[in-house]
């Protein structure tokens, strides 16, 4: 009696700890599909899902490397949609503080970039993300055989400048000012891509753009560089917009710009790092 007794009790004390052991191993795994959820509704918490439109105001000689960055950020982000204002940065700025709605501002200037920040227009400090550098775009095989900024003061060579207002006509005659040259052009333009566009028509002899603008042109135009354009390198600002309609998804598309992948698309364009 007293032997099955005690294997009663063993068998007992047996289930009993197997039902113990069942429990925790059930706990466990709860608690590791709990922290599961929570970990992934964080992640969900911490980076929403974009959607609707994004409107960005940028430098016109920005078009080509923003509209691709365009293209990815859509691509990235299924349900958003990029779109571009692209002009001379000082229309652009006035645009902004005249009340157009817009998310993001990417001058080709600190200076047309304070005319927004100067009214309070920006959310926060704008960050620089690329630089730009001057060159003279010839006709196709350079007829009139320029080589320098002092040749476009030629007589009878037909030379076009960005306005003195907007960031390429500015930097056009720092250069100027370093050469100690003078030259009255036979138009000032309102943006770096129509300085270009004279000479892409052939109603220009030769335009002062930037590099980026030379390259994205390809044959229809042909580049020369001048020393001159080091002292004349442009700072491109960024900056996300104090009454942004769309401000998770503009930042969003500020960081694409500033990323490595941005940085990319913009250095394979002709732009020098900040």
């Amino acid at each position: 009696m007293k032997t099955r007794s005690v294997r009663r009790t063993r068998r007992i004390l047996q289930l009993a700890g197997a039902g113990a052991a069942a429990l925790l191993a059930l706990s466990a795994c709860s608690s590791s599909s709990d922290s599961k959820d929570s970990a992934s509704g964080a992640s969900d918490a911490a980076s929403p899902k974009l959607s609707g439109n994004v409107t960005v105001f940028a430098a016109a000689s920005l078009k080509e490397s923003f509209t691709t960055l365009g293209k990815e950020f859509e691509k990235e982000h299924p349900g958003t949609k990029v779109s571009f204002n692209f002009g001379g940065s000082d229309t652009l700025a006035a645009s902004i503080t005249g009340g157009a709605p817009a998310d993001v501002f990417a001058a080709a200037s600190p200076k047309t970039m304070a005319i927004v920040t100067d009214k309070k227009d920006a959310s926060g400090p704008p960050a620089t993300f690329v630089r730009n550098q001057l060159e003279i775009a010839t006709l196709p095989g350079n007829p009139h055989k320029v080589a320098s900024l002092k040749d476009l003061t030629e007589s009878g060579l037909k030379v076009v400048l960005c306005d003195k207002t907007v960031p390429c006509g500015a930097a056009a005659q720092k250069a100027l000012d370093a050469a100690r040259l003078k030259l009255t052009p036979v138009s000032y333009e309102q943006d770096v891509k129509s300085a270009l566009n004279k000479v892409e028509l052939k109603e220009a002899d030769a335009a002062v753009v930037y590099k980026t603008d030379v390259k994205s042109a390809g044959g229809k135009v042909e580049g020369v560089e001048f020393p001159e354009s080091a002292k004349a390198i442009n700072d491109y600002p960024i900056v996300l917009l104090k009454n942004a309609p769309n401000a998770a998804a503009a930042k969003a598309f500020i960081a694409l710009v500033r990323s490595a992948e941005g940085q990319k698309v913009l250095g394979e364009a002709g732009f020098l790092k900040p």
